[in-house]
Parts: C-alpha cells; sequence; structure tokens
C-alpha cells in the first residue's frame, strides 16, 4: 500500500512516500480502508518532536514520548473495515467508521489517553491502517460525509473533552479562543448545542466564518480582548476554552465569574504561564488541563455525528502524495475549518 512516514523529526521535507506492506491484523483488531483522514497541529508538533517531555521541555518528542521511526502519521481516520481479526464481529466488515485515535491507560469509560495514533502508533497516512475493534464506530448510518468525519476525532473529541471537563451547561456564557482553527470551531459549534451563550477570539476574514459556525459574539484579537470582552459581557464570564494559553491565561483568569472555569488543551501562544494566582483562590476558580477526550466522551460525540447534530467545515482537501503540502497549508493558518488527505 501508499504510506506517507517519517524517518526522523524535521519540517515538511521529512514526510515521504514509501509503498510499504499492508499492517497485519493482531487479535481485537479491525483493518480499515482509508477514505479520509484529517490533519490536525498534533502533526506538526509530532513531525516536529516539539511537545517536550517533563524535565526537559526543549527534548524532541512525540505526543507522549520518544517516537519508533519509519512512522505513518495521522490520527483522524474515517473509512470502510475490510477485514476483522479473531475474537472480532465479522458483521463489521463493509461498516463505515470513525476511529477513535487515543491510547488509553486502561479499560473503562473514564480511560485517560496516553498516547496517540500517527505518534505513538502507526496512524492514516495510508491506504489502510489497523485500530483496536473496541474504538471502532459504526457511522454508517450518519448524514456527514467521510470528509467530515474524518474531521471529528481529535478536534471534535478535544473540544467535547474541554466541555465535559469544564462542565459547560446551558445559558452560561463562554470564551473560545483561537476559534477558526478545527479545535475552536468545534468549542463554537458544540458549545452552541448546548445552550451556552458563546464569545468567540478570531481576527481578520475569519471573524465571519466564526459568527457563522455559531458565536453570538466575535472580538478581534488584533484590538485589546479583555476591553473587547468585558465590554460585550461586564458580568463576566463563566468558562473559558483555551487552545491559545500564554499570556491569554493570565489575561483572561480575571474575566471568570466567581466559580469560573479556565479549561486549556493547547499552547499556541506559548507554553510557559505566568498569572496572579490571587485570581484563583480569592474567586474559587479552577485552571484545568484537558487532552482530547475519554472513550465516553468520545462515544458521546459519535451520537452527535450520527444525528447530524454537528456539521464540520473542511477548508480544504489534498490527495495522499501531497501531505507535505497539505502540512504546510495548516502551518500558515490562514484558512477556516479542517484540511483532509484523500488516500
Amino acid at each position: 500500500m501508499r504510506a506517507v512516514r517519517i524517518t526522523r523529526h524535521g519540517g515538511p521535507d521529512v514526510l515521504t512516500e514509501a509503498e510499504v506492506t499492508v499492517p497485519a491484523l493482531a487479535a481485537g483488531e479491525v483493518l480499515v480502508k482509508v477514505g479520509a483522514v484529517a490533519l490536525n497541529n498534533t502533526d506538526l508538533w509530532t513531525r516536529e518532536g516539539a511537545y517536550g517531555r517533563p524535565g526537559d521541555p526543549q527534548a524532541r518528542s512525540g505526543w507522549r514520548g520518544p517516537i519508533e521511526f519509519p512512522r505513518i502519521q495521522g490520527a483522524d481516520v474515517a473509512g470502510r473495515v475490510v477485514s476483522v481479526g479473531s475474537g472480532v464481529d465479522a458483521s463489521l466488515v463493509g461498516r463505515r467508521v470513525v476511529v477513535d485515535p487515543a491510547i488509553y491507560d486502561a479499560d473503562g469509560p473514564d480511560a485517560n489517553p496516553v498516547g496517540l495514533m500517527g505518534s505513538e502508533r502507526d496512524g492514516g497516512y495510508a491506504e489502510y491502517v489497523t485500530a483496536p475493534a473496541r474504538q471502532v464506530h459504526d457511522m454508517t448510518e450518519s448524514p456527514l460525509v467521510d470528509d467530515q468525519l474524518a474531521a471529528l476525532p481529535t478536534a471534535y473529541g478535544t473540544a467535547l473533552g474541554m466541555i465535559e471537563r469544564g462542565r459547560l451547561r446551558a445559558g452560561e456564557t463562554v470564551l473560545v479562543s483561537g476559534a477558526s482553527g478545527g479545535v475552536g470551531l468545534a468549542l463554537v459549534q458544540i458549545a452552541r448545542a448546548r445552550g451556552a451563550r458563546v464569545l468567540a477570539i478570531s481576527s481578520g476574514k475569519k471573524i465571519d466564518a466564526v459568527r457563522g459556525a455559531g458565536a453570538h459574539d466575535v472580538v478581534d484579537r488584533a484590538q485589546d480582548v479583555v476591553e473587547q470582552v468585558r465590554a460585550i459581557a461586564p458580568e463576566g464570564i463563566d468558562v473559558g476554552l483555551d487552545v491559545v494559553a500564554g499570556d491569554l491565561v493570565d489575561a483572561g483568569l480575571p474575566l471568570l465569574r466567581d466559580g469560573g472555569r479556565w479549561v486549556i488543551a493547547g499552547a499556541l501562544g506559548g507554553y510557559q504561564v505566568a498569572f496572579d494566582v490571587r485570581r484563583l483562590y480569592l474567586h474559587n476558580a479552577q485552571l484545568i488541563g484537558s487532552a482530547m477526550h475519554s472513550p465516553a466522551h468520545f462515544e458521546l460525540l459519535m451520537d452527535l455525528a450520527r444525528q447530524g447534530e454537528i456539521a464540520p467545515v473542511i477548508a480544504a482537501t489534498f490527495p495522499l502524495h501531497q501531505a507535505a503540502a497539505a502540512q504546510e497549508e495548516l502551518a500558515r493558518r490562514q484558512h477556516v475549518g479542517k484540511i483532509v488527505l484523500v488516500p
């Protein structure tokens, strides 16, 4: 089969197409013919080795540690099951599916992700990929097309994990940073569906697209964000859903109402953060880290997709052999929505 792999950390030039053997099925696994695979910032940072390690933030590392090379990238896969390993229900063959890309630390609905397909195991930049059958979700009845289904796992899974861990409720006011990206748009859509009042941070020509995705108000990140938010929501916000971090944490925490929650799932603005801790303990606020989703979150996401209650925005589609160009397009951050590879 054709696959795009990395053999070392580096720039887009380390992505190379190769003919490789179709992966062998182990017990409890299924083989999926990839219909579409969506790109994420995790692809860029894994390729670059930009995640660091505990005690050594500058270390070259995949999502959760050293990578075994060569590695086929790609966490977000939609496709069809073409064969199953021993112990797997054969009725899955032919079903249209989405793969939960997380590698969990335990069985059970509340397990934590400790690895990721495309980093800690081979992913979907290929014609075929294997996955544990328990992490393959039948989406045959979903009205979403493969491109949209592939956009769900990491971006929408991360977004739903943030919303669940932040305990967002109907009627609350939420602030979404990085709102034009894959996770940001997912946050806007899901928070709006939850009945929240959605304030979003974006800029330039992307503002209209973010508003079209469901944001009630959009503030321009090129101007004073705090001043704009205070003008729109003088009573404060209940939940911050933040994929930017950096200076926004210190600026944003004073916007929280008493008992508010600030949830972080990214560091586009920088991973070293300083803030006034009094804004936490004097106001019973909470600062929450959120890495992807749990199995329970992912099942809830799949239910939303089966019912057509979310509709991912696809910014661009590339053929598999143009994976490097697709990643460069992603890194430019000029798009709104998700970029997808189609084998």
